[in-house]
């Protein structure tokens, strides 16, 4: 962060109040607490200070709703977070139609929380829509997709080509490989940018709530339906919809899917009155739906109508030198978090990071860092601190050879710097050979040589 960022926190369950706030201080932001809502309504000229607020939806006296409407009227330019049960999730999507930047749910995952913050601070920072793609020369713009491997070159580049249209597109991978970071990419490249991003998994819902979660409902039109709900394709209007698992989609919701992909409209559930929308889709799914097709549980038309671009979001095991970088960026996480002091990683440990499998994928990656983070005992993370089933096996050449041994400090530039300078002495100048030994392709080795002024005693 340039600057420590201010943020305002409002739960009344004080064990909830206490946790996220810890949470953010401990990776630097500046925090203040409030337990009582009304507290924070009758200060709330201070809130003009705030460059974010996460407040508790459903409190008593004063709601998440009725703060939500004072910090808008006196700082329009802050981000806004809300926190809310399952049993409102409709109201806080309410809240996003009404000007909340996001919500989040309870239970908190506090990495999740995290990752929120730094998403909503970062949409809000000054020139944040102009900035660099990930710190690389792509055409995508602000993104946390880290990749150098010639597989995550390729994804960022078609990225870029497809993020300003409105084509819907349908992303494979396997689970924990990072579609949902995809998806969001796109969207926050895309024209669609200052509208919503909303994400729906489609396997988590019954038939009936996930319609109900879809296209709305009119009061009435069920039982225990007593208001209107705007369903998440009305709420995304202008925007993007972000489809997660859609291989798990019932029969009788893909047809209706179809429908509006086909019209554009869609009716509330017992509405009589159709709605005409502008939303893109995006579909993401780890089912082979070729054989899904074969098989009958997925319907041909709709495959066609989602698959319009398709993308392979790589795994894990595909692109391994990216593990070095991606280690390093989830211990320089958790090690703030948890106020740990963690300065190199043994090279047998990162040879056996990138010799493992991942069937997890990135999702597996950053859990086992922060567990290694969470029982480091001193600056070293070895080899032994990994788990017995990790421990397995004879650690491979790849990471040592791309990776200095030892670090100053967690700057990713510096250690990209001296990796590019030890494989260009492995290599003797050989620029394709030093490509392959630091997982990346000629072209963004190229890049780093012009951009770091360095020559080779050999050219290719």
């Amino acid at each position: 962060m340039n600057r420590t960022h201010h943020i305002a926190v409002i739960d009344d369950e004080r064990e909830s109040l206490a946790a996220i706030s810890r949470a953010l201080r401990r990776v630097g932001y500046q925090v203040d607490s409030y337990e009582d809502s009304r507290q924070a309504m009758a200060q709330l000229e201070r809130f003009k200070q705030f460059d974010l607020v996460i407040t508790d939806l459903k409190m008593p006296r004063v709601t998440g709703m009725d703060l939500l409407r004072a910090v808008r009227s006196v700082n329009p330019e802050a981000g806004v977070l809300m926190v809310t049960g399952h049993g409102t999730v409709e109201t806080a999507v309410e809240a996003m139609r009404l000007g909340a930047d996001d919500y989040i749910l309870k239970p908190l995952d506090l990495f999740e929380l995290r990752d929120r913050v730094r998403q909503i601070l970062e949409s809000r920072a000054p020139g944040a829509r102009g900035a660099d793609p990930s710190g690389r020369s792509h055409g995508v713009g602000a993104t946390r997709i880290l990749g150098d491997s010639p597989v995550m070159q390729d994804l960022l580049e078609q990225l870029a080509t497809v993020a300003p249209t409105r084509s819907t597109v349908l992303l494979l991978g396997e689970s924990g490989s990072g579609k949902d970071l995809v998806a969001q990419t796109i969207h926050e490249n895309s024209p669609r940018r200052d509208r919503n991003f909303l994400p729906l998994n489609c396997a988590a819902l019954s038939p009936t709530l996930l319609e109900s979660e879809l296209f709305g409902h009119e009061a009435g039109a069920f039982t225990g339906a007593r208001q209107r709900r705007l369903g998440k394709l009305e709420l995304a209007d202008r925007g993007t919809l972000f489809l997660d698992e859609i291989g798990e989609m019932p029969p009788e919701m893909q047809v209706k899917l179809l429908r509006f992909l086909e019209t554009r409209e869609i009716m509330r559930v017992g509405g009589n009155a159709p709605l005409n929308l502008d939303v893109r889709l995006i579909a993401a799914t780890n089912r082979d739906l070729a054989q899904a097709l074969s098989q009958g549980s997925f319907r041909t038309d709709l495959y066609y109508r989602l698959r319009v671009v398709t993308l392979r979001v790589p795994p894990l095991r595909d692109r391994t030198g990216d593990i070095p970088r991606l280690a390093w960026s989830f211990v320089e996480v958790f090690a703030a978090e948890h106020r740990k002091r963690i300065s190199r990683l043994e090279p047998e440990l990162l040879d056996r990071l990138v010799q493992h499998s991942w069937p997890g994928n990135v999702r597996e990656l950053r859990n086992l860092m922060e567990s290694l983070v969470v029982f480091s005992k001193g600056d070293t993370l070895r080899m032994g601190d990994l788990p017995p089933e990790l421990r397995i096996g004879q650690p491979a050449a790849t990471a040592s050879q791309a990776v200095p041994p030892r670090f100053p400090d967690l700057n990713l530039d510096t250690i990209e710097r001296q990796a590019v300078l030890q494989a260009l002495e492995r290599s003797q100048g050989n620029r394709q050979r030093a490509a392959q030994l630091l997982g990346m392709g000629l072209r963004t080795l190229q890049k780093k040589l012009k951009e770091y002024g360095l020559t080779t005693r050999r050219q290719q």
